[in-house]
């Protein structure tokens, strides 16, 4: 994500019928709070509703089955999912530095899912000069592929940091957008001190760049889908939008509009002009189903009540409610519909950024204060992947549990002190979501 972030630092006072979300049970206990120090990053937040439902709250639907969740019809869900599945060509404007040549190339598993997660993984880097986080030339994202040999981007000497990012899942994100702000920022305010999230706002880029609560991407790069499709199209594919207008460099050097460029546009044009692909994308996130779970049998329920009891769920919250329908979010640019509106997820993430002491080292939105944070894991779909954490080295859950520490230290050491039995349950359960 290459742009300036922008935080509101107001005060709120959250009426007590906002705090939707419980945590564990566990006292606090004595610890830093992860934003203090760091005006960048605020707990601030402009209200996006009352909060009060008048409708009756259901249950989200869920499946890996490529059918709507009620945001569209089925006909155009599938017309939205073409335009996510089409391949980029050289004459569409792909690069002239890109990662892939179609959404779906990075959002499909199970395999006749489109729009979940995989394997595969983005590379960052900069230099930490001992106070501040400086982005590589050309920004921290290092594109693995090019137009031609001569412009291909490689790590320069002097960014020791380093990192790759999975893949995340985009299913359910509809429903994830539809969360109030309020209700994120509560969660936070209820999780004990050395646990508590970091909240932050971002840029609405569809909106001027009013601020809303950060939901999206591993250091809560966005909060709407729409801002993380067009981010998305010019990160990943190189395909400038009226959101992004101006292709990615390669290494600092500005390539687009020239011999590697396929439409030879000039910074500022819009690549996507005549297909609108990013609201396609953004329809097709919104119509997708959350994930669905696995059997549940009496192990994965034991597994669950320890997975609660370790600690584990006061940052993989199991249940969030989405905002009454007709209430107005980002920034006034989206009105929650019904099929969106008055919804229990599942999401097991609080959509929150934290230090468990695996932070990448990289600043985007967030500020200095969240170098070493990243955004909680949601579990849902977990099941499907086979590399975990944000930078797919665990490939067992146990090795990701291993490698919790510093606000998760806690639960992590719970876990090892579990025994066998309720370890093996807990897994059940971590696999069955």
């Amino acid at each position: 994500m290459k742009m300036f972030r922008q935080i509101v630092t107001t005060m709120l006072i959250l009426p007590t019928s906002l705090i939707l979300a419980s945590c564990s049970s566990q006292n606090d206990v004595a610890g830093a709070d992860p934003a203090a120090g760091d005006p960048g990053v605020g707990v601030a937040i402009s209200e996006e509703g009352s909060g009060v439902h008048v409708n009756a709250i259901t249950e989200a639907p869920s499946g890996f089955d490529n059918l709507t969740n009620g945001f569209s019809t089925q006909a155009a869900m599938d017309a939205a999912r073409d335009s996510f599945e089409t391949t980029e060509s050289f004459a569409d404007g792909i690069g002239p530095v890109f990662n892939n040549t179609s959404c779906v190339s990075c959002h499909q598993n199970p395999f006749f899912q489109t729009g979940t997660g995989s394997q595969i993984s983005e590379l960052r880097a900069g230099h930490f000069d001992g106070v501040n986080f400086i982005d590589h030339p050309g920004g921290s994202l290092i594109n693995d592929r090019a137009n031609d040999r001569s412009i291909q981007e490689h790590i320069l000497s002097g960014n020791e940091v380093r990192t790759f990012r999975t893949t995340l899942s985009l299913a359910g994100d509809g429903f994830v957008e539809s969360i109030d702000s309020n209700t994120l920022l509560a969660i936070s305010l209820n999780q004990p001190a050395a646990q508590r999230g970091t909240f932050i706002q971002v840029p609405v880029l569809e909106a001027g760049n009013a601020v809303r609560g950060a939901r999206f991407g591993w250091k809560n790069q966005h909060s709407t889908l729409l801002s993380f499709a067009g981010d998305a199209y010019v990160n990943e594919m190189g395909i400038t939008n009226r959101l992004f207008p101006t292709e990615n460099t390669s290494n600092g050097t500005v390539v687009q509009g020239g011999a590697f460029d396929g439409n030879k546009v000039e910074p500022g044009s819009n690549e996507d002009a005549a297909d609108n692909d990013i609201d396609n994308f953004t329809l097709f996130m919104r119509s997708m189903k959350a994930p669905p779970r696995g059997p549940i049998t009496a192990a994965v329920t034991a597994g669950q009540a320890s997975f609660t009891q370790f600690g584990c769920a006061v940052c993989h919250v199991a249940t969030i409610t989405t905002a009454p329908a007709g209430t107005v979010i980002n920034a006034g640019a989206f009105t929650v519909p019904a099929a969106l509106g008055d919804k229990n997820i599942h999401p097991f993430g609080d959509f929150l950024l934290h230090d468990i002491g695996t932070g990448d080292g990289i600043v985007q939105n967030g500020g200095q204060g969240t170098r070493n944070q990243v955004r909680t894991a949601p579990l849902w779909g977990l099941g499907s992947r086979t590399r975990f954490m944000h930078d797919g080295a665990s490939v067992t859950v146990s090795d990701a549990i291993a490698r919790h520490g510093n606000q998760a230290a806690t639960a992590r050491t719970n876990f090892n002190n579990g025994g066998a039995t309720a370890q093996a349950n807990v897994l059940a359960f971590i696999f069955s979501l």
